[in-house]
């Protein structure tokens, strides 16, 4: 379980070494420095974005800065509590021996499994916010609006949180440093019980299973009525370029479609990973997957917590132009204070 450099690079150059575990050898060097560099870049950008939102000068509706917002706030908070306070010190487990003397992994876990259900869900309400609002022209002025947004929000914040209890009762309050779903030490007699294996199977299918089939649906549905209308107002108005409702519609669209993709993408690798080895304890073998499979699903996961950013300034002029004003802003303040 040695994960530091020299002994990877070791382990790298002897010959009776199979190619899957070359492949996790390598990943487990690259997690050394993918791992602290994706810290210090994910938190200052999603701090810099949550402060662009904020400021509703983005040329987005209020129920859209909302989504986006949250998305933000908890892909920080991921960032925070499951690559600094847990991926990490797996990487460096050397230099993090004390927190096997730190009672707290199971608070730690609760903690991180609901801001990742959060994380997860909060996208899914949002392509559902942009189904009604495309696709049901009726419903969108009752319930595409910030305070519904609001209460979408905290609803599922609450609902993860008492979803993820759970895991305090299951698991024990100490650490063990190792790359596994869970990460706190499990008794034998819990971690081979039909009860747990069960548990831990229906977590799996609800985040991120369930909201995969979701947002695909939801996508499906949006694309399939873009198509129908867009045929329909060309008919009636003709092919114009510059026709303002389709130019509206198509940048809402993209904003969609690409939150959704990067999700889909980013989080297929560990979702297939998690599904399948509860299957194996459930006694469903078909293949054979390696560990390196979820050690990259595990870094993916964790690059969709930075990748929104680069979503929104792509997509949106605004944001990208407000964006470009508050990394500017430090800067022209210090000059202006020197002048």
């Amino acid at each position: 379980m040695s994960r530091s450099f020299y002994d990877g690079l070791y382990w790298l150059s002897q010959e009776w070494i199979s190619l899957p575990s070359r492949i996790q050898d390598m990943l487990w060097i690259i997690q050394g420095v993918y791992y602290p560099i994706l810290a210090v870049v994910g938190v200052p950008v999603n701090i810099m974005t949550i402060m662009t939102l904020s400021r509703k000068k983005c040329g987005l509706t209020k129920c859209v800065s909302c989504y986006l917002v949250a998305m933000s706030v908890t892909d920080l908070l991921v960032i925070i509590i499951d690559l600094i306070m847990r991926q990490i010190p797996v990487v460096y487990y050397v230099h993090f021996t004390f927190l096997y003397f730190v009672p707290v992994c199971n608070i730690h876990a609760v903690m991180l499994y609901a801001v990742t259900d959060c994380s997860v869900w909060f996208t899914v309400t949002f392509s559902f916010d942009r189904f009604l609002a495309i696709c049901c022209q009726k419903l969108k002025s009752k319930y595409c609006n910030a305070k519904t947004a609001a209460v979408v929000l905290g609803t599922v914040t609450v609902v993860s949180f008492f979803k993820n209890i759970f895991w305090y009762f299951m698991l024990t309050d100490q650490y063990w440093l190792m790359n596994r779903p869970w990460f706190c030490r499990v008794t034998m007699d819990i971690r081979k019980s039909l009860f747990w294996v069960t548990m831990e199977f229906v977590h799996h299918i609800l985040t991120p299973g369930l909201p995969f089939i979701l947002i695909l649906l939801l996508n499906i549905f949006t694309i399939r009525h873009i198509l129908v209308t867009n045929q329909a107002r060309k008919r009636l108005v003709g092919p114009s370029a510059g026709d303002p409702e389709l130019q509206s519609r198509r940048k809402s669209i993209i904003l969609l479609f690409v939150i959704s993709a990067n999700f889909i993408l980013l989080w297929s690798m560990i979702m297939v990973y998690s599904i399948w080895s509860r299957m194996v304890s459930l006694g469903f073998f078909s293949i054979w997957l390696n560990d390196f499979v979820q050690e990259l699903g595990f870094m993916l996961q964790l690059l969709s917590c930075c990748t929104n950013t680069v979503i929104y300034a792509v997509t949106q002029t605004k944001f990208r132009q407000q964006l470009k004003s508050a990394m500017k802003y430090p800067f022209t303040s210090i000059i202006q204070c020197i002048q």
